[in-house]
């Protein structure tokens, strides 16, 4: 199976096919911890596709990442996106009518405006301390959002415009905020801010969601 996208990672479960899920990193880049994170979910059946919006750079540190992230053509990178969406949906491998997408940060903003598209089926959406306050009446997804206590970059009263938003366009919103956590709480290579307990609780509902909306 060829991948059509330079520098993207895209990996199927031990059964050669699945749902297919669109996994979009944070500002960091496709680093290793992302890499695994598609690897997992491969390991519960999912065909990941994960686009690496740096072209092949990372980052370490938060002024490394503001520096990638300032050099992205965001447009560009929504129209890149969206054509994987097109791509996981004409993929043999992939089993399910519509595809689901996880975002982290940077990318959970890309995860919620890819699903207000008028796009063939997204549905589910999960993101991670990330949020965008569009309209969403275009949307066809069910939402999971996991946010931190203490997090500098997402207040909590955007998360409930963004709750407020997805409730007028009658979609379903649920989501979990982890007590004591910051930003990339879930993520295990930023060591100042991992939260073992809370990732792992955060990747239980995770899993049981895709598996409520796309296994069902």
């Amino acid at each position: 199976m060829v991948n059509p996208y330079p520098n993207s990672y895209l990996v199927t479960p031990g059964n050669g096919k699945g749902p297919g899920i669109l996994a979009v990193h944070a500002w960091w880049g496709l680093n290793q911890f992302f890499i695994d994170f598609c690897d997992r979910l491969s390991n519960e059946g999912y065909v990941v596709l994960a686009p690496d919006l740096y072209k092949g750079k990372t980052a370490t540190t938060i002024e490394e990442a503001k520096l990638l992230r300032s050099k992205l053509n965001q447009q560009r990178a929504h129209s890149d996106l969206l054509g994987m969406v097109d791509y996981l949906h004409h993929l043999e491998v992939v089993t399910s009518n519509t595809i689901g997408i996880i975002g982290f940060s940077l990318g959970a903003r890309f995860a919620l405006e890819l699903s207000a598209e008028h796009v063939k089926p997204i549905n589910p959406v999960v993101v991670f301390y990330g949020n965008s306050n569009i309209d969403y009446s275009s949307s066809q997804a069910a939402y999971l959002g996991h946010f931190a206590e203490e997090d500098e970059y997402t207040a909590l009263s955007g998360i409930k415009k963004l709750e407020k938003n997805l409730k007028t366009a009658g979609r379903p919103f649920t989501y979990n905020i982890y007590p004591g956590t910051g930003h990339w709480f879930f993520e295990k290579d930023q060591t100042s801010s991992y939260d073992e307990q809370a990732a792992l609780l955060a990747w239980g509902r995770t899993i049981a969601f895709l598996e409520q909306h796309m296994k069902a």
